[in-house]
């Protein structure tokens, strides 16, 4: 194998290819490689935690065909840190040779014969412009638990909901909900459940000027962007289970309603929680008519305030909430206006644009005394 390549492109596919693969290693210590394919389609890198396969394909001339497996970690960094410029990489038995400028390196390969043989993409395809879905996964995806003990909430539920597609993800504290009307993706009735690193890693490649297909396979799912010049391919097993029923949080009415300014909230929210980082103390609401004030009260560090215009229509109450799931739900709702609704010590608030009922996130409050 060898081909010659350049620097910064090179650190693109490696870097990206990466994010599929199992640092630790687990049980199967070549997963913690890459797996280079040098051929008449370029080179190809693959990196797997055998849940989660990112495999990229970038076109380029190949000198000499082969294949090898390469530390995933030491390879990325020795090819970020080479000079810009051409590089070179040629695989001579058991070592893989890495050259730019007067810089050469030589790493110890992996056995190829141990990297698991990957199942090829299954079911019939769907392709669905990507701005909007890119946008939708980073407005969803940080609702998703990252707590392995419950697999079911690190997942990403994708349902069908009339012509279009809905998005849900939970860790129980709060929920995204955010509706796709024209991407048709799924069949009638049909929804399965995603895993959240998945969509986080295809939301960070989408580029709203391209399509994503989506390949919806019996126990996986693959989605594919790019073309002939540079393609990339995420596959993931889906997570078996059933998502939790989150339709009887939504509410049909409510008793009171606070409009404000997004960026004058968040950016109060984020001064205020500075008090609250190192001691999870809640951030308060105080709800009245001609706006709120907002509050932190730490016995161990001190306490700090901040009034913030608003319109607020109901009875005053006062409300308080985790200051990073409510920053967090500012800067998914976009907007320079949003509304918070239904706020109440004991039921979960909406926080949403006003008229846009396409993403709503749901928060639980925190009780105070």
């Amino acid at each position: 194998m060898k081909l010659r390549i350049e620097r910064s492109t090179l650190v693109d596919q490696l870097t990206l290819a990466s994010r599929g693969v199992n640092l630790r290693g687990g049980g199967l210590f070549v997963l913690t490689g890459l797996h280079l394919r040098a051929d008449g389609d370029g080179l190809t890198a693959t990196g797997t935690d055998l849940d989660l396969t990112v495999r990229t394909r970038l076109s380029t001339p190949v000198e000499a065909e082969g294949e090898t497996v390469v530390p995933a970690r030491l390879l990325t960094d020795i090819v970020r840190a080479l000079p810009s410029g051409e590089v070179t990489l040629e695989l001579t038995d058991d070592d893989v040779q890495i050259s730019s400028a007067r810089a050469q390196f030589s790493i110890r390969t992996l056995p190829t014969a141990d990297f698991p043989v990957l199942p090829q993409p299954a079911g019939d395809s769907v392709t669905v412009p990507a701005g909007d879905l890119a946008e939708a996964f980073r407005q969803v995806v940080r609702a998703a638990s990252s707590d392995d003990a419950r697999p079911i909430l690190t997942g990403v539920l994708m349902t069908a909901r009339g012509d279009g597609l809905r998005l849900v993800a939970t860790d129980s504290y709060r929920l995204a909900l955010r509706d796709l009307p024209e991407a048709q993706v799924l069949g009638p009735g049909q929804q399965v459940l995603v895993p959240s690193r998945a969509l986080e890693e295809l939301g960070r490649i989408l580029n709203a000027d391209r399509d994503v297909t989506m390949r919806l396979g019996e126990r996986e799912v693959t989605f594919e962007v790019g073309d002939e010049h540079r393609f990339t391919q995420i596959i993931c097993r889906l997570i078996a289970g059933d998502f939790p029923s989150y339709q009887p949080l939504i509410p049909e009415s409510y008793d009171n309603r606070l409009v404000i300014d997004r960026a004058a909230l968040l950016d109060g929210a984020r001064r205020l929680r500075l008090l609250a980082r190192d001691t999870n103390a809640p951030l308060r609401m105080d709800l009245r008519e001609d706006g709120i004030e907002l509050t932190v009260i730490s016995q161990d560090v001190g306490s700090a305030s901040e009034e913030v215009d608003a319109t607020y229509s109901g009875e005053s109450t006062t409300v308080a909430f985790n200051p990073d799931y409510l920053i967090e739900g500012l800067e998914a709702v976009g907007g320079n206006t949003i509304e918070l609704v239904r706020l109440d010590a004991l039921k979960p608030a909406v926080l949403q644009a006003p008229g846009q009922g396409e993403f709503l996130y749901l928060l639980m409050p925190v009780r105070v005394s």
